[in-house]
Parts: C-alpha cells; structure tokens; sequence
C-alpha cells in the first residue's frame, strides 16, 4: 500500500474534520442542496466528457494508486542484474522460469526465451507501453477533469444560494439556509477539488511517468540481455536511469563493499 497516499490526503480531511467539530457541531456543515449541487454535479459534468469505460479505468487506477507501490529504480535495477547474470550462466531457455516482479518484465522474459528477432521483442514491448501509457492517462483525466469541474459547480452554487437569498430578503427566515447553501457549496467545490481529486491526479500522473520510465528500462535492458551483453556492460547502460546521489552513492559502495550504504546495517 501507498502510506504516503493515504497518510496524506486523509490526514488532509481529519484535519479539516477536526477543524469543523472544534468551532460548533460539525453537522452545520452538511447541507444536502450543496451536496446534490457540487458533488452530483460534478460527477455528471465530468461523465459527460468520457465514456463509461475511461471513468471505470480512472477507478481501477486510484485503486491501485492506494494499493500498490512501484518498484524503485535501482531495486529494478538489480533484479534485471540478476536476470542478465542468469542468462549468461544458462541460457536465455532459463529465463522462462524466472519470477519476474512486473507482467511487463515476465512477457519480455517469455519472448526472449521463445527465440523472438530483437526487432519484433522491441516492437511488441513498445506496442505494450504506449497502451499503458494511454490507459493510465485515461485514467488520470477524470480526477483532471474533476479538479476543474468541482470549484466550478461550487460557484455555481454559491449563485443559486444568493439568488435565493435576495429573492426572499421580505423573509428573514428564509436567509439562512439559503445563505448556507451559499457558502457550503463553495467550501464542498475547494474541498473535493483540493483534497481529493488534485492529488489523485497528480499521484496518477507521476506514477504513469516512473511506469513508463520502469518500462524502458526493462525494454533496453531485455535487448542488452538479449544481444548477450555482459552483465557489467548492463550495468553501466542501466545506471544512466539513477538519479545522480544514488549513483554517487553507488560508486562509493563499490569502492568500499564493507561500508554499509544509508539504511543499511553494517556488516557483522
């Protein structure tokens, strides 16, 4: 699970929860006009600019934003390592068995040990990362899009309520409520937008590009392997991916193996 995700967005709502149930009874601040105006509307606006199948990839895909992690560069790094000293040592034929962490990375796995032409390996891996590349942007532009919408419709909100308000002006009574709808629809639109749909999309956004960015390297990496590179030649190129502590640091643990890297435990 992304703890950096959950943590985040919902200490963002606690916060703003406890905020509201400090000054006076949090139930002020529910109002189904403002509800059924900035979260209906909302989702019917942003439903009438995708198809039905784009909305459900952008819920698999916050789903999976919550759940799963990617893996980070230089532990990618490794495994692919690994996969390159295995098939100097056996063969490519040994490949096919390998518990690959990625689907993407187990199908490169499997062409290599069927005996694919590099050229047709590449084609197909491409092939599979511009649909990701595609799914995942589908995916990412509904919240996009409800980011944009949500503040919108809480305006409009906010006009409704004062127009509201200044019809009835003869009825003091009926200030109130329509001074509420006022303001809570403007605070439902900062909220949805701001809270909750800006930072599924920007999580969307930076995990389809470390994706895309994982998905090269297994591709560069697989046709290395493939073309019988050395393992240290596989390195090298693969290093190029790392930031440039990490790679600063990663020299300095191949000059000294016995000191142990930030994190580590020293060896006994």
């Amino acid at each position: 699970m992304d703890l950096a995700t959950v943590l985040g967005m919902f200490g963002a709502i606690a916060m703003v929860a406890a905020a509201m149930s400090l000054g006076a009874s949090p139930m002020i601040f529910l109002n189904p006009i403002s509800l059924l105006i900035v979260v209906g509307g909302s989702l019917m606006v942003v439903l009438s600019q995708l198809r039905f199948s784009e909305c459900r990839m952008a819920l698999y895909a916050a789903s999976r934003a919550f759940k799963h992690s990617l893996p980070d560069t230089a532990s990618t790094i490794e495994e692919v390592l690994e996969i390159s000293k295995l098939a100097r040592k056996r063969g490519l034929l040994s490949l096919e068995d390998f518990e690959a962490s990625s689907r993407y990375l187990k199908q490169g796995l499997q062409m290599l040990a069927d005996g694919f032409a590099p050229e047709v390996v590449k084609d197909v891996l491409d092939k599979e990362r511009l649909m990701t590349l595609d799914r995942n942007q589908a995916g990412a532009r509904a919240f996009t899009l409800l980011n944009e919408v949500a503040p919108a419709m809480g305006m409009i909100g906010t006009l409704i309520g004062l127009v509201q308000m200044l019809a009835n002006m003869d009825d003091p009574s009926s200030i109130g409520p329509a001074m509420a709808v006022a303001l809570l629809t403007t605070l439902y639109g900062v909220l949805i937008a701001n809270v909750i749909a800006k930072p599924i999309a920007e999580k969307l956004d930076a995990r389809m590009h470390q994706q895309e960015k994982l998905q090269v390297l297994w591709t560069d990496a697989l046709l290395a392997i493939q073309e019988g590179k050395n393992p240290r030649v596989v390195e090298q190129m693969l290093i190029a991916y790392l930031p440039d502590e990490v790679r600063d640091r990663r020299k300095a643990k191949e000059a000294n193996p016995d000191e142990p890297m930030p994190g580590e435990e020293p060896n006994a």
